[in-house]
């Protein structure tokens, strides 16, 4: 009888081999071979197939026990990998067919430093507020967790603050430097973003990192902290600084809905929106849209005219507000992504005026 290869053995050859080629994430399901992402395109890694019996043992040994009860619970769930000096990753587990599938997203061992990311210059300003809010929108895997934790270490190493985070889960690892730094796992330190919410509230922070706010009362307590001078930090799953807005809006009902519009127009310090695109040589790049509450926006969001925030963004790069469209001809202009791709954020631009 052939004798059976440790499945944890050959994941951890598939992670080495997903790092290798710089993938950003790795895909696993029953009856098919690995599959990495890898400069933004889909590659299969190898030919050898994982069975059901091989995922489930994976799975099952890389999650805790809150980690099984959610998954047993509602058929998918999300938890941290640390492969000591191999980096870290979160994985994302779910059940399709009765059948595992884990999507892994490759990380390394500690975040990037800011200046790495090529972002703009206001970008790594946002750090050095004392308080109010900062979102940061985009779709999934377009590098705002990686630009979140960024900011979150260029405080960490420039200033003294207590630096409170709320993750799920918890994907790069901070160290204490300069600030002193907490960071919480949802389902594992708190059972929910609203409890851990009030909880991080009195423990004294000065910064308060939030993974993607989903719901009113969360929200609600996320713009409390922010008028009550706190600075924290949000992500949201929205496209555009405009959308941003709306959607922080709209998650609240009826007349609340006012009283969030002024919260907001308050405390709102940046939305910073990105997209990943292949890079004109290698690797893939950040393309942003940044908006900076100045008075005017402040108004803007005030009066509910959201359909001017385009506008305004355009006309106000020198408070370092920028469109997707100016930053990929930028882009473009520097040789770091083609002309091709810069065009298709002028085409996107002019189709939604």
């Amino acid at each position: 009888m052939k004798a059976r290869i440790d499945p944890g053995i050959r994941f951890a050859d598939i992670i080495h081999a997903a790092r290798v080629r710089n993938a950003s994430d790795l895909h696993l399901a029953a009856g098919h071979p690995a599959v990495a992402r890898v400069d933004g395109t889909l590659t299969a890694l190898s030919e050898g197939l994982f069975d059901s019996d091989e995922l489930w043992s994976v799975a099952a040994g890389l999650m805790s026990d809150c980690n099984r009860t959610e998954f047993e619970r509602s058929g998918d769930v999300s938890t941290s990998i640390d492969f000591g000096d191999g980096g870290r990753a979160r994985m994302h587990v779910l059940r399709t067919g009765g059948e595992p599938v884990l999507a892994v997203r490759l990380l390394d061992r500690e975040p990037p430093a800011l200046e790495r990311l090529n972002l703009p210059a206001v970008v790594s300003s946002l750090g050095q507020r004392e308080r109010g809010l900062v979102v940061l929108a985009g779709p999934t895997g377009c590098g705002k967790s990686t630009t979140m934790a960024a900011i979150v270490g260029d405080i960490n190493r420039g200033y003294h603050r207590r630096i409170v985070t709320l993750e799920d889960p918890i994907e790069y690892r901070h160290y204490n430097r300069s600030s002193f730094i907490s960071q919480r796992e949802i389902g594992l330190d708190a059972p929910t973003i609203q409890q851990a919410l009030v909880g991080a509230l009195r423990a004294d922070p000065d910064v308060l990192v939030v993974g993607e706010v989903r719901d009113a009362n969360a929200m609600h307590t996320v713009l409390m902290a922010a008028e009550t001078g706190h600075l924290v930090f949000v992500t949201l799953h929205t496209g555009t600084a405009s959308e941003t807005v709306e959607r922080i809006v709209d998650m609240f009902d009826g007349a609340r809905q006012a009283q969030a519009r002024v919260a907001l127009a308050e405390t709102l310090v940046a939305v910073v929106c990105q997209r990943l695109v292949k890079g004109a040589v290698a690797g893939r790049r950040a393309v942003a849209e940044i908006l900076i509450a100045t008075p005017a926006l402040k108004s803007i969001i005030r009066q509910s005219k959201t359909y001017l925030i385009p506008n305004a963004i355009v006309t106000g790069r020198r408070h370092g507000m920028q469109t997707f469209a100016q930053h990929a001809a930028q882009l473009a202009a520097e040789g770091e992504i083609s002309l091709d791709t810069a065009r298709r954020f002028e085409d996107a631009r002019t189709t939604a005026a």
